[in-house]
């Protein structure tokens, strides 16, 4: 399987990305799992195929990868991953900027997010919720709290785990989820809230995810919510191609360079790094219901 689209070379602010891939960084002393990638964009000068990022991965502990669909496209691409490559499993979901501009067509969407999600090889309906930076409309808004509710729905149907892309638009996402009633498995993608924030997603049972954004210099209150979030709440991911951790900020990013992360989580709580490991890859296969135990070797 090959990629089927690619990240733009420069950034929002029309400034062109080093396109090298960071340098593989040592391996964790315990296997973790990359819970939000996306294996489908492709990104960097020289190309990591899937299979090779997955294969990188493996090497330096992050045995196992969701890959998530922001679209309807891109969630059969997931599943047809998760069918390929044991140690892949899937997330289907329309993106709450996606659902926006669908706009009456979103029906047509959700029916096809419905059939993918009865997939065995798929553990999480998201990413979904609300993006308030990119959609700024209220006709905009209103859809993407539709769309939001119909994923709750779907994930208490078929019991996945609801993954909740959350920007700009907290207290919305907090009264969404209250209006529908909470799935038993919630996870907040990328967290990108303060410990208040936080606390109000403990209270509702969610898990936490951190990725590399925890590592940036300017993410003080994001690493003040990791201070107080419980070990056993906590995952992590890259949202790769995006989100590169520190020291390689703007590059591509991919699941091999977790490890950044892992450690930068390790020493904001003040704990051994294997006990984090192990915890991030035990909450994983909690948060997720169905991850398999012990991971079987990719098939490339």
């Amino acid at each position: 399987m090959q990629p089927r689209e690619r990240r733009a070379a420069d950034t929002e602010q029309g400034q062109r990305r080093n396109l090298d891939h960071p340098p593989v960084p040592q391996p964790l002393p315990h296997p973790v799992v990359d819970t939000h990638c996306h294996l489908d964009v492709a990104d960097g000068r020289t190309d990591l195929s899937p299979a090779a990022a997955i294969e990188l991965a493996a090497e330096v502990g992050v045995t196992r990868i969701i890959q998530v669909g922001c679209d309807v496209e891109g969630s059969r691409w997931a599943v047809q991953a998760a069918h390929r490559w044991p140690t892949v499993l899937a997330s289907v979901a329309i993106h709450p900027n996606d659902a926006a501009r669908l706009g009456s067509a979103l029906d047509d969407g959700l029916a096809e997010i419905e059939r993918l999600a009865a997939d065995d090889r798929v553990v999480g309906v998201g990413e979904t919720g609300l993006d308030y930076f990119r959609t700024r409309d209220e006709a905009g808004q209103q859809i993407q709290k539709r769309s939001f509710a119909a994923h709750i729905a779907l994930a208490k149907q078929y019991d996945r785990t609801l993954v909740i892309h959350d920007r700009d638009a907290h207290a919305d996402i907090l009264e969404v989820l209250d209006a529908e009633g909470l799935p038993d498995r919630i996870v907040m993608h990328c967290f990108s809230g303060d410990p208040d924030f936080a606390r109000a997603c403990l209270d509702r049972g969610a898990y936490l995810s951190f990725g590399g954004t925890v590592t940036f210099k300017n993410s003080t209150a994001l690493r003040d919510a990791l201070a107080i979030t419980p070990l056993d709440r906590i995952v992590t991911e890259t949202d790769a191609p995006y989100l590169t951790p520190e020291p390689f900020r703007g590059r591509p990013n991919a699941s091999y360079l977790i490890p950044h992360t892992a450690r930068r989580i390790a020493d904001v709580l003040g704990a051994d790094l294997e006990t984090v490991c192990r915890a991030l890859d035990t909450n994983a296969t909690t948060a997720f219901g169905t991850l398999p135990p012990t991971p079987l070797p990719a098939r490339v």
